[in-house]
């Protein structure tokens, strides 16, 4: 474990800690956000590259808003009309997606504040607190996100969330992944399996209908391997509204154990990455709406840049009482756990 100064906020200094396992996968996230700063990789031969799309400075972090390595919460991904009514009282949050609330906040969300941190050995354990309200959540919550990295080459991501009152909580990391290399071409020739039967269909306001859907006979089955810019531009509805992929797919075998839920491979299968957790659901979006963004080394973020493989609750569940509940509470505490793994 190596700590070191990343900058300042406010005056308050700001770390970024270093993990490294036997076989050389270095990890580097920070206590601004909680990010995932770097994850260096190895291929099979041995070739490291860093998989994992930021910034090089502080202040980069500060000013973006494209949320690369970010914890989202307490809410990740969208609530309709940014509000929802829980045991009689309405909530209004932040409109910050078209008429919708995006990832809670996009100025002041859990990626933007200073976490407090305990270090170990091969993990860093983060801890936010939150008063009732803010950001119009309701409930005095703690947020508890552990990183640890593991010589199988396991980042693994351990939330734990309290509150006083029932309240939303779907934690989740928005990291952007391009297994070539951060500054890699598009991930258009990366291979994706999802162990995924059904997914969420949208309206036009990125929201989803309430729908769950069969992906067998679509663009949407990734249940067999297929490049990811195989069918993302065929003309079908889903595809054309969100500009590609960018929805939530049913993961199969949903009971509250962690099992695996996708895997990617990238454009010469010199690295794989598998994803496990005890989630639902699982967010995939392709980059659509990257825009040539300059990030760490100059380099471009061009669309279809990088894929994000983002484990929840689905979108809007809050409001969609046929969904898996996303309300936690004095009764029913937040516990999950989501493992990347790189081979």
């Amino acid at each position: 474990m190596k700590k070191e100064v990343f900058g300042k906020v406010n005056g308050q200094e700001v770390y970024l800690f270093t993990m490294e396992n036997k076989n050389n996968l270095k990890l580097v996230v920070s206590n601004y956000g909680a990010l995932i700063i770097n994850i260096d990789v190895p291929d099979k031969n041995g070739k490291i590259a860093d998989v994992a799309l930021g910034y090089d400075t502080l202040e980069e972090y500060i000013a973006g808003g494209s949320f690369y390595g970010a914890i989202i919460g307490p809410n990740a991904n969208r609530i309709d009309y940014a509000k929802y009514t829980l045991n009689g009282v309405t909530y209004t949050l932040d409109v910050n997606d078209k008429t919708n609330n995006l990832h809670s906040h996009r100025e002041i969300g859990v990626h933007k504040r200073i976490w407090d941190y305990k270090e170990e050995e091969n993990s860093v354990t983060f801890t936010l607190k939150l008063a009732d309200g803010d950001m119009g959540f309701g409930g005095n919550k703690t947020f508890v996100v552990k990183y640890s990295l593991t010589d199988d080459n396991e980042l693994v991501i351990d939330y734990d969330g309290t509150s006083d009152i029932d309240t939303v909580i779907n934690l989740t990391n928005h990291c952007y992944f391009n297994l070539d290399g951060h500054d890699g071409e598009t991930i258009r020739k990366h291979k994706l399996t999802l162990l995924a039967s059904a997914y969420t269909p949208i309206d036009a306001k990125f929201i989803p209908t309430g729908d769950i859907l069969r992906v067998e006979g679509t663009p949407f089955d990734f249940t067999t391997e297929h490049e990811i810019g195989e069918r993302i531009d065929e003309s079908y509805e889903q595809l054309t509204l969100a500009g590609g992929y960018d929805h939530n797919w049913v993961c199969d075998g949903y009971t509250g154990l962690v099992r695996k839920v996708a895997i990617l491979k990238n454009t010469d299968e010199t690295r794989t990455m598998e994803v496990y957790t005890d989630l639902p659901g699982i967010q995939f979006y392709a980059g659509n709406m990257m825009d040539g963004e300059i990030g760490k080394g100059g380099a471009s973020y061009k669309k279809n840049g990088a894929v994000a493989l983002e484990t929840q609750f689905y979108p809007d569940s809050v409001n969609k009482p046929h969904f898996p509940s996303a309300i936690f509470g004095p009764e029913r505490p937040f516990k999950s756990t989501t493992i990347y793994k790189f081979i």
